[in-house]
């Protein structure tokens, strides 16, 4: 694979545009370049070849956006292929229960990934949008996550982060205990004031979690019990399916 001047390699200098624009979501070319430091002239031709395959795409401004080959790509990912697929139906049935934001994710390198979100009209606020990463010390499902998986995935998780976790969060351990102990978790007022999550675990036949399924509500409604009832019969139901799958 060719290397530029700079030493970086085709894939690197792509993947530094496309995580540019998943940051600013539409830049002109000439700044987008830029603001990943290549040259004019390697800058251009490298758009050009993403553009043909699809990477890229122009907006109706002319501007730069991801192109639709990177979401076709996904959807062939294991995690859309088994869990969203496994969970999807289970997700509709929470939401036409709860009428609020429903939603799906995993514990990843950065923080808990949102896979799938479900939402309705009149829902409260909720910042999190699919492919988009949560702090999992600060989510419901950032604690179930976590409660439930491997001791070396949480010691590595909290290893990184050590400091932070003891200045903004130093009863997390406990609070991690806690959620292991009920099979939930619950926060109230941490990435919005109004609002408080509900998390049970999806899990698998070792009893770890592969995934968060999530409500995100009125702060203080008085129907979290229900709510919560519904997650556990839902969260059950995509641990089956996700078993059928792998059979």
């Amino acid at each position: 694979m060719a290397n530029s001047p700079s030493g970086d390699a085709v894939l690197d200098r792509a993947m530094r545009i496309l995580s540019a624009l998943e940051t600013r979501p539409s830049l002109p070319a000439g700044e987008l370049i830029d603001a990943v430091g290549l040259p004019r002239t390697t800058g251009y031709r490298l758009v050009r070849t993403m553009r043909a395959h699809g990477l890229l795409a122009t907006s109706a401004s002319g501007e730069l956006v991801l192109g639709q080959r990177l979401w076709e790509i996904a959807q062939s990912a294991p995690i859309s292929r088994t869990l969203r697929t496994a969970a999807l139906p289970f997700m509709h049935d929470v939401n036409s229960v709860v009428r609020q934001t429903t939603q799906l994710s995993v514990l990843d390198e950065h923080g808990v990934l949102i896979v799938e979100r479900l939402s309705r009209h009149g829902a409260v606020v909720n910042p999190a949008e699919v492919a988009t990463t949560m702090p999992a010390h600060l989510t419901s499902m950032g604690h179930v996550l976590l409660a439930h998986s491997p001791a070396h995935v949480v010691e590595s998780w909290w290893d990184s982060r050590r400091a932070l976790i003891e200045e903004s969060r130093p009863q997390l351990r406990r609070e991690l205990a806690e959620a292991r102990t009920r099979g939930h978790a619950q926060l109230s007022g941490m990435i919005n004031a109004e609002t408080t999550g509900v998390s049970v675990p999806v899990l698998d036949a070792g009893g770890h979690a592969v995934a968060a399924l999530t409500v995100v509500v009125p702060r203080g409604s008085s129907e979290i019990p229900q709510f919560l009832m519904a997650l556990q019969t839902a969260g059950r139901g995509i641990t089956r399916a996700l078993e059928g799958m792998s059979h």
